[in-house]
């Protein structure tokens, strides 16, 4: 239960992040290049969060186990 809720966590902050990013898309608009985007992009926290969402969502994907059932088993193939 506890993974799934970092997941949800994860991938709203991820969402939020990623908003920001598209939306400060918009400075390419008034004259900044693409190198002053990204340097104004790492410096903002709001933007940050996206990589905060991503590690949260890394961390709770099961690791795979050697003992696991695979989908042949359950259709006998």
């Amino acid at each position: 239960m506890a993974r799934f809720f970092f997941f949800l966590v994860g991938f709203g902050l991820t969402l939020i992040g990623f908003s920001y990013i598209i939306i400060y898309l918009n400075l390419t608009t008034i004259g900044y290049n693409f190198l002053e985007y990204v340097n104004f992009i790492i410096r903002r926290p709001e933007c940050l969060i996206a990589i905060v969402g991503i590690i949260l969502i890394v961390l709770s994907i099961p690791k795979e186990e050697k003992d696991e059932l695979h989908i042949r088993y359950f259709f006998k193939l």
